[in-house]
């Protein structure tokens, strides 16, 4: 499947990726037929899912299921009345209706917008009123169907509910005797062009309202880069990436570049986040390849990995945020694999990453993926140099590259904001060493300039992280009359040093930054508090920080 997409299927380094590496884009491509079908017409045995779950369930679906039961999705949201262009919002977390129902939306040329089962009413008012959502199918679940009918009243173009289980409350329809009943599905003569919408995620921005992020029909290709070249899959990997749907990284790792490449998506759904569970599942079923963000990697290593047989491992990646040296060593000492770090956007696919034929640099995002032309601009428009920051940039003078987002979906003046004179601003802050590595800083608006220094939160909540006191950290600038700003963290404490907070913590809390990081980072000002203020996918809001400071 993969060789025809692409120019060239292996590389032996960065250069021969960057000469010999293109993506063959056909004319109305689509996920569902050019690839779901293409695999049930040509082996429709091979494996495509294996899901599984808490209670001990377990389902391995081959490719003639998914088309099976991709079809019988795609006509039962026909007969009620969703065709081309209409929205539909899954709400399904990791249940395997998701993948029924994202690639028959794809099917029939909808639109389909994932969210998390974290929202409250107001959110689902505001995605629904936002994006004209026509249809919502959700996990049938008491807290996420009353949130779905008390956002109703405020939602009018929602038209139809339906849930998956098990809860079928009054209006809502049922997803598996809908399917069951659905007619014969016959493919719609006109489904898309490249350029229509298929997907869109709204991003919880740590200012304002979230932006809704569309894409087009051709951005599943533009994460064979994510699947074959940085996952570094094959068409027997076992597949694992830790991610919710409700967010973007699952069509990262669970479903798009995945599939292309041949690989079987190993899904568990579960409840709570347990790492000796996510151990087992690698053990029980031989997962061959795993990515999650560093967080993960850094509970897993506190296990007792003497428990569980991690031989069937063969590639591991991490992003998300900075990966710490400390969990790179332990995780290589551990298992004998390194983990490959890479970053990308919610607007984006993989846009920088250790590839397989590198050397990875802990802590570093690694180098540009070919298939974007990435630059690092300074405030006054020149390109950065080695060792300088700079804003990551995308050069689009040449044309939109693959992968690449079509537009903040009725928002103009945002679009243009960020996207202008043939230069995309990704907002990230970043500075690339004599090799070409690129290191990560923090967002554009959260660098602190202190005493004609730049300091980027990231670096100096990597450091609070390596103490044993700190459960969670942000960094943010405050006021100063000498300096302009000075570095403040707000910090979550431990437990077992709650009791301990006072002058003594906090001076042997600078002391450590000024030991792990440049002794100019050190945060002058620490409080300590009981959480930190979050958006509803998790990010540390520190606006909300900088604005109760500053009034």
């Amino acid at each position: 499947m993969l060789e025809r997409f692409v120019s060239q299927t292996t590389f032996s380094s960065q250069e021969d990726f960057i000469k010999n590496f293109r993506v063959n884009v056909p004319e109305n491509f689509n996920f569902g037929y050019d690839i779901v079908d293409a695999w049930a017409a040509e082996r429709p045995e091979k494996n495509a899912l294996l899901w599984t779950n808490d209670k001990g369930e377990c389902i391995q679906f081959t490719y003639a299921d998914l088309k099976k039961y991709t079809d019988m999705t795609a006509s039962y949201f026909q007969s009620l009345g969703i065709g081309k262009g209409d929205k539909v919002m899954l709400i399904l977390k990791r249940r395997y209706e998701f993948w029924f129902s994202i690639i028959a939306l794809h099917k029939i040329g909808a639109v389909a917008i994932p969210a998390t089962h974290l929202l409250t009413k107001k959110d689902i008012v505001y995605r629904c009123q936002a994006a004209t959502i026509k249809m919502i199918v959700a996990a049938g679940e008491g807290v996420i169907l009353k949130h779905i009918v008390d956002a109703m009243p405020q939602s009018p173009s929602v038209e139809k509910l339906v849930s998956v289980g098990p809860e079928y409350p009054e209006g809502f329809e049922d997803f598996h005797k809908g399917i069951e009943n659905a007619a014969p599905f016959t493919r719609p003569v006109n489904v898309n062009t490249n350029d229509d919408i298929m997907l869109m995620y709204f991003t919880s921005g740590t200012t304002g309202e979230p932006k809704m992020v569309a894409h087009d029909f051709t951005y599943p290709l533009g994460h064979i880069t994510t699947a074959s070249f940085w996952h570094n899959l094959h068409e027997d990997s076992l597949h694992f990436t830790i991610a919710d749907t409700g967010w973007g990284k699952a069509v990262w790792g669970k479903l798009y570049g995945q599939m292309i490449a041949g690989a079987n998506i190993f899904v568990y759904d579960h409840e709570k986040f347990t790492p000796s569970d996510i151990l087992k599942k690698i053990h029980d079923y031989h997962i061959t390849s795993l990515c999650a963000p560093p967080t993960i990697y850094r509970f897993l290593i506190r296990e007792d990995l003497s428990k569980y047989d991690l031989s069937s491992l063969e590639y591991c990646t991490t992003a998300g945020e900075a990966l710490n040296y400390s969990v790179y060593e332990t995780f290589l000492k551990i298992t004998g694999i390194r983990l490959m770090e890479g970053f990308g956007q919610t607007e984006t696919t993989l846009t920088l990453a250790t590839f397989p034929w590198m050397e990875p640099k802990p802590g570093s995002m690694g180098v540009p993926n070919p298939q974007y032309q990435i630059d690092l601009l300074k405030p006054d428009g020149r390109s950065a140099e080695d060792g300088e920051q700079g804003q990551i940039v995308i050069r689009t003078d040449k044309g939109k590259p693959l992968g690449l987002f079509k537009e903040y979906y009725r928002a103009p003046e945002l679009t243009r904001e960020a996207w202008h004179d043939g230069v995309y601003y990704t907002g990230d802050v970043a500075w690339r060493d004599e090799d070409g590595y690129y290191w990560f800083v923090g967002r554009a608006d959260d660098v602190i300039k202190s005493s004609g220094y730049r300091i980027g939160p990231f670096e100096v909540e990597s450091a609070l992280m390596t103490h044993p006191a700190v459960v969670e950290c942000a960094i943010t600038g405050v006021p100063d009359e000498i300096r302009g700003q000075v570095v403040k963290a707000t910090i979550v404490l431990a437990k077992d040093y709650k009791a301990k907070a006072g002058p003594d913590l906090i001076k042997e809390l600078q002391d450590h930054v000024k030991r792990v990081t440049a002794p100019y980072k050190y945060p002058r000002v620490i409080e300590f508090v009981e959480e930190l203020p979050k958006t509803i996918s998790g990010k540390i809001r520190r606006v909300e920080i900088r604005e109760k400071d500053n009034g």
